[in-house]
């Protein structure tokens, strides 16, 4: 196999075309040709209906896996957050890079945090975890599905569609357009994604070549995190249609992970489950997040 050429499947979002411009570049970097193959996915063109109803958010990957089965494209690069927690057989995860900020943020044209909005203010968002995290925080706000790229939602706000609307932090910042961040919610208040914020790079199972060229780039602190957090939602049989939160924090050898569960359908408190151990490596990370399922679901979580 000839490493002098690699090709990038990517969605064409204005996001995800900076993501792998910002792995081609490091890759040029190291000596590589890179060239970019631009795809439309299902999840970027089913927008009228929220991901989990329409089968999660694997719908962003499926393409592009199977741009890399047909060899048109050497390796993908995804949000980790829309990285399905088991990946078909004969692909993996050569690396995660280094995290963004995978905290939440408010963007809204006139209130500066989500305290300030007024009582029975609409809300946009799509994901049934910052759902159930925003009624716990707020039960009389009006929240309304929004659905659609970055610039798409942020333009729906604008539009007056809403008063504030909930996004990734780490897409904003990644786009230049962090002065749109009216609050940068804390884990406590607001509990990330699992992998939130996290790049990860998928290839066939068998390109050692590219295992071997694509190591380098891999953030072992944000792997381990994200380790952790993704098996949190593997061991829930976690998708996007799942209410579910994780997070994790490194500090030296010593994970800390969080993880947190609501009914979207009911108003019942949220459940909560948290640990603290030392992991060197990833499947010690991963064995932790399953302790925390465990957890969840003891507290009645499903």
């Amino acid at each position: 196999m000839n490493l002098q050429k690699v090709v990038i499947a990517t969605r064409e979002s204005r996001l995800a075309l900076w993501q792998a411009e910002h792995v081609k570049s490091l890759l040029q970097a190291r000596g590589l040709e890179v060239s970019l193959l631009g795809m439309t996915t299902q999840g970027d063109q089913i927008l009228d209906r929220s991901l989990s109803k329409v089968g999660g958010k694997g719908l962003f990957v499926k393409e592009l896996e199977v741009a890399l089965d047909e060899g048109r494209a050497d390796l993908a690069v995804h949000s980790l957050k829309d990285v399905p927690m088991d990946l078909p057989e004969g692909f993996v995860l050569a690396c995660v890079m280094e995290r963004e900020d995978p905290r939440d943020a408010l963007v809204s044209p006139h209130y500066e945090s989500l305290a300030a909005l007024p009582l029975g203010a609409v809300v946009g968002t799509s994901s049934l975890r910052r759902v159930v995290l925003l009624r716990a925080a707020r039960p009389d706000l009006k929240i309304e599905p929004l659905r659609g790229n970055l610039d798409t939602r942020l333009r729906k706000l604008d539009e007056g569609q809403y008063d504030a609307i909930v996004l990734a932090a780490a897409g904003l910042k990644r786009l230049g357009l962090a002065s749109r961040i009216r609050q940068v919610f804390e884990p406590t208040l607001m509990l990330p994604a699992a992998g939130q914020g996290a790049l990860g790079i998928e290839v066939r199972a068998n390109r050692t070549d590219l295992l071997a060229a694509l190591a380098p780039l891999a953030h072992q602190p944000s792997w381990l995190a994200v380790s952790a957090e993704r098996a949190v939602s593997r061991a829930m049989g976690g998708s996007c249609s799942m209410p579910l939160a994780a997070h994790a924090t490194l500090d030296g050898d010593t994970l800390s992970l969080n993880a947190a569960w609501g009914d979207p359908e009911a108003a019942t408190p949220l459940v909560l489950a948290s640990t603290v151990a030392r992991v060197a490596d990833l499947d010690a990370a991963a064995a932790l997040g399953t302790e925390v399922a465990a957890r969840l679901r003891a507290g009645g979580a499903r």
